[in-house]
């Protein structure tokens, strides 16, 4: 018997594990899976922002969840929640890669370590391990126990700039020379664009042992920016506008569920037509 629509969006029990889950669209995911009767497990480097984020959860929609304060860079600490997690729930079935370091581009004191040549080695290194070496590490820790049991999803959030370059254009600051404007880092759309190849990787990895992966690649979220930036931003976006917090929810709904039991290895780009331009 074929399912309905609505009941292949059903996560009722289900176990997804959200890295970065503290975060602005961290949290978004995790509320996804609890809107859909899952159990969304939060890490996050900061543990107490965690556990808020939880509580939230647990108020707003009265489900359960985990929270733990984890470094995804080191793989003992990984085996370490992969562990508690089966010890409390009994399985994992989902996992979206979501953390990523962001530094801020506008420098504190008087450097503009953002542009490529002056970029700093250590940032390279602390960007690329949490953002490319956290994902591999937490697909690697958790998507082999999804492998070894039932199957399961792993989601990787990347960007419209894994898919495009950044546009340097829209960061400039008027009356500052090109030597001195800030830039959007190397490493960021380098990670992302590591995401899709890792994505593609296990893609056809695992299989025949029930694990899909896919990519979502979100365009720009409005949090707050100032007001010309967002116009200049907004002027590449066949929208003309930059997306609301709450729109990648029902996209990350369908990847995470088997609502899209037959995609996999796919990016699917919601940037409002920014990467068609």
């Amino acid at each position: 018997m074929t399912n309905s629509v609505l009941s292949s969006f059903d996560l009722t029990d289900r176990v997804a594990i959200i890295t970065g889950g503290a975060g602005l669209l961290g949290r978004k995911h995790a509320e996804a899976v609890a809107e859909l009767g899952g159990i969304p497990c939060l890490l996050d480097l900061d543990a107490i922002r965690a556990a808020d984020a939880a509580k939230d959860l647990e108020a707003t929609h009265g489900c359960q969840t985990f929270s733990i304060g984890v470094d995804i860079t080191n793989p003992d600490a990984i085996t370490a929640v992969r562990d508690a997690i089966l010890t409390r729930f009994g399985r994992i079935d989902i996992l979206i890669n979501n953390a990523a370091n962001n530094p801020k581009m506008e420098s504190t004191d008087g450097a503009n370590w953002s542009r490529f040549e002056d970029f700093p080695l250590q940032i390279w290194q602390d960007d690329i391990s949490v953002g490319l070496t956290g994902a591999m590490l937490c697909a690697k820790i958790f998507g082999t126990h999804m492998a070894q049991k039932d199957g399961g999803v792993i989601l990787n959030i990347a960007s419209d700039l894994g898919v495009i370059a950044p546009d340097q254009r829209i960061y400039r600051n008027e009356g500052e020379s090109t030597e001195t404007q800030s830039v959007k880092p190397v490493t960021y759309s380098v990670v992302k664009a590591g995401l899709i190849g890792l994505t593609r990787y296990l893609a056809t990895y695992w299989p025949d042992k029930g694990v899909r992966a896919n990519v979502l690649a979100p365009g720009g979220v409005y949090n707050g920016q100032d007001d010309a930036f967002v116009e200049r931003l907004t002027n590449l976006i066949p929208m003309g506008r930059m997306a609301d917090k709450d729109e990648y929810k029902a996209a990350v709904a369908f990847m995470i569920s088997d609502a899209s039991s037959y995609m996999n290895g796919t990016t699917l780009s919601i940037d409002g037509g920014r990467t068609v331009w």
